[in-house]
């Protein structure tokens, strides 16, 4: 992808699953990674394997602490950051009803303040290099639908599209661009597992209805990540505060 190379990217949730197929397609562009995840461990393992173009940090970003501390980790391993990728995020179940204050709590910090506090550390970093910057988070397309054991989930989610269009028209003047993927059915490791504990088969991701992925398949983490690049990139520019469905279908009538 053009407009990527030497760039240095923070990616949010990238030790695994969707977010370390972004690091891996950045890395690929010719750009620099932080990696960033809960488990030290899994961290190190990326680092590892994507080489010398990343560096890691661990931090739960259910604590606001962690979104700054990300931010400046970036900065002091890359000399300065040109890109956010708002990816780390949780999907736990619940019935409706039986919804507590904690659990909406810690689904809303998470998934909805968390890519707040790291697009205000990020931008107050592109204020300072006066460089501009790009800032794409990582949406659901349960956003528009949802569905009766993700309500608290879709909730957080549609959030962001409010979010990602009042930071794009307040900033960008500032030659900031904030834009947002509504991702739709992606296959990941934890996605398997949780799908198969629900009940559905091994190789169940190529046997689901036509009309929730006519090709035949759902989305792979890779096919997420290309489209990830393409809004980091310069070849995007200047388009700013769209949300764009990544999905097979179109999302109008459909859900």
């Amino acid at each position: 992808m053009r407009g990527l190379a030497g760039k240095a990217i923070l990616v949010t949730g990238s030790s695994n699953g969707i977010g370390y197929a972004m690091a891996q397609r950045l890395v690929a562009d010719g750009t620099k990674v932080l990696i960033h995840g809960r488990d030290q461990a899994e961290i190190d393992a990326a680092c590892r394997h994507l080489g010398s173009a990343t560096q890691g940090m661990a931090g739960d970003l259910a604590d606001p602490a962690t979104a700054q501390a990300i931010v400046d980790a970036t900065v002091k391993a890359f000399g300065r950051i040109d890109g956010l990728v708002n990816n780390a995020g949780i999907y736990p179940r619940g019935a409706i009803g039986e919804t507590t204050a904690e659990f909406f709590d810690h689904m809303f910090a998470v998934n909805t303040r968390a890519p707040l506090l790291c697009a205000e550390a990020a931008i107050r970093a592109f204020r300072l290099q006066k460089s501009g910057g790009a800032i794409v988070t990582v949406g659901s397309l349960n956003a528009w639908c949802g569905a009766s054991n993700l309500t608290v989930y879709s909730m957080s989610k549609g959030a962001l599209m409010t979010m990602t269009r009042n930071l794009a028209d307040a900033i960008g003047p500032e030659r900031i661009r904030v834009n947002q993927l509504n991702v739709g059915w992606t296959f990941t490791a934890n996605e398997d597992a949780t799908q198969q504990r629900e009940g559905r088969k091994p190789g169940w991701e190529t046997q689901v209805p036509v009309r929730q992925a006519p090709s035949g398949r759902i989305m792979q983490p890779e096919e997420i990540a290309a489209h990830t690049a393409f809004w980091l990139s310069d070849e995007s520019a200047p388009v700013s505060g769209q949300v764009y469905e990544v999905e097979q279908f179109p999302v109008v009538g459909r859900l």
